[in-house]
């Protein structure tokens, strides 16, 4: 899957056909924050946070760090 196919925000959970951004969920409070559902499947994602950034796994779609 690519970006263009991600269905749901990431904090969330909701659909977003398009991956469109839903602008109660993406303000400057949010920027930093870790995903914390799979825009693939809705899943509540394993989110572990360090003082050098976070990674965030799928059960189904894998991992994402920050970069």
């Amino acid at each position: 899957m690519t970006a263009s196919e991600a269905a749901y925000c990431v904090h969330c959970g909701r659909p977003s056909p398009g991956g469109a951004d839903h602008p109660e969920c993406h303000n400057p409070r949010t920027a930093l924050e870790p995903p914390r559902y799979c825009t693939f499947c809705a899943r509540r994602l394993v989110v572990q946070v360090s003082p050098l950034g976070w990674t965030a796994r799928c059960s189904r779609h894998g991992d994402t760090a920050s970069g």
